[in-house]
């Protein structure tokens, strides 16, 4: 058995036949659907069930992690913007313009992910001006998971529409 031949085929670049590929999409998007503004969303759930200490603990996180968002979306949002715009266009231009299968990959990830860093931000700045607590905190968060789920939904129906339209035209081989 020949190491290299071994080595190559687990690490294969053709992305959209890679296992490893939708592996890291299916982690990428239960994990944002999982942690809502950073806060996992079981803990969410037990404060709604146990309520006390656990909606407090729930509300404080909430607040800590939503002044972290605005802060750095304010402090650093322009130029992270400005780079995250760059990436996302570079990777699409290489990606649909010359035909780079992996930077179609990382393009069908990113994306969609800068739509779930804006719905962040837009709701950090919701619960900042409102202050919700206790059930309506949690009607917030719930909500925002809602949208994230949806929008990682329609990324992966497309990435998979996409993945199995390139794994046709290019083969098994990678023709």
């Amino acid at each position: 058995m020949d190491i290299y031949a071994t080595l190559f085929e687990v690490l294969d670049t053709r992305s959209f036949s890679n296992m490893w590929y939708w592996i890291g999409l299916a982690i990428l998007w239960s994990t944002a659907s999982h942690f809502v503004l950073g806060v996992p969303f079981d803990l969410a759930l037990k404060a709604k069930r146990q309520g006390g200490e656990r909606m407090q603990d729930l509300e404080d996180m909430v607040r800590i992690n939503t002044g972290r968002l605005l802060n750095i979306a304010e402090v650093s949002g322009l130029m992270l913007t400005a780079l995250a715009a760059t990436v996302i266009t570079l990777l699409g231009v290489t990606g649909f313009f010359y035909g780079v299968e992996f930077s179609q990959a990382v393009f069908l990830m990113l994306f969609p992910m800068s739509f779930v860093g804006a719905l962040n931000i837009r709701t950090a700045q919701n619960i900042a001006s409102h202050a919700p607590t206790g059930e309506a905190l949690i009607s917030v968060l719930r909500r925002h998971r809602f949208f994230v789920q949806l929008i990682g939904m329609v990324s992966i129906f497309v990435t998979a529409m996409w993945g199995m339209y390139q794994n046709i035209v290019t083969g098994p081989l990678g023709g």
